[in-house]
């Protein structure tokens, strides 16, 4: 890519707390093997606290904290991420008429026959799996049906190479979910499995954290984006009615 071809700046946004994330919470304390939900995992919404997470971010970025706010705002096509793109820019994150356009490219890691299980149901009803996953690592254990976090690299590359073709110059904000988020930081920053495993294991990508990026022309004879911020929660933190919440990426689908 050449210089002109980047986006001035970069917003990677992970969605608000699902009902999924709520749900998954509950299993995981109850040691049930399965998640108690029904329907597609791209319908489930945003909880009452997510949808306030949403807006607080908005309302943080309207107020000047967000350096800028995107003209462009792209989006997973997943009910829970479209929502907190919606919620964000209504509550001034983003002018009114700014369209939000999904892509299917940012879509949640996909977790095939693992769908809806807990650590403890993968262990009891797929022990094979479970063994696959530890011996290759989640960055390479593909489960039947499913992702691995290279398969999720493969869509991301070919989404900035769109972003850089119809977005150069621009502010653009990805809302999408936290695999998606590190495997963006794998590919912009050029890291290697373990730099971003050790990312992953430091902390979660919190509901609605922000990692930022912006055009600096002297990395490199191209220039590049370089990584202004990471998983920043702050403006959750001063809001009085939305607090910060994270869950862990599971090789099961937290529904995250």
């Amino acid at each position: 890519m050449s210089a002109s071809r980047w986006p001035a700046r970069l917003w990677l946004v992970r969605h608000g707390q699902s009902a999924g994330n709520v749900a998954r919470d509950a299993a995981h304390a109850a040691g049930i093997h399965r998640i108690d939900l029904t329907g597609r995992d791209v319908d489930v919404p945003l909880s009452q606290l997510g949808e306030q997470q949403a807006e607080a971010l908005g309302r943080w970025f309207a107020a000047g904290n967000g350096n800028g706010r995107p003209d462009v705002i792209l989006c997973s096509p997943y009910v829970r991420a479209r929502e907190t793109a919606r919620r964000f820019r209504d509550a001034g994150g983003a002018d009114p008429d700014e369209a939000i356009c999904a892509d299917e490219r940012l879509r949640e890691k996909e977790f095939g026959i693992l769908d809806g299980l807990t650590t403890a149901g993968v262990q009891a009803q797929l022990p094979q799996q479970a063994e696959f996953r530890a011996v290759l690592g989640k960055f390479y254990h593909r489960p039947p049906g499913g992702e691995s976090w290279c398969d999720v690299i493969f869509r991301l590359r070919a989404l900035l190479d769109t972003v850089s073709l119809h977005y150069a110059g621009r502010d653009v904000m990805i809302v999408a979910h936290q695999v998606v988020v590190l495997c963006f930081r794998y590919v912009i920053e050029n890291l290697s499995e373990a730099e971003i495993l050790v990312i992953d294991r430091e902390a979660d990508v919190a509901n609605c954290s922000i990692t930022e990026y912006v055009h600096d022309p002297d990395m490199g004879k191209d220039g590049g984006l370089a990584l202004v911020r990471y998983n920043v929660v702050a403006p959750i933190d001063e809001d009085s009615e939305a607090v910060v919440t994270s869950a862990p990426d599971e090789m099961v689908a937290a529904r995250g």
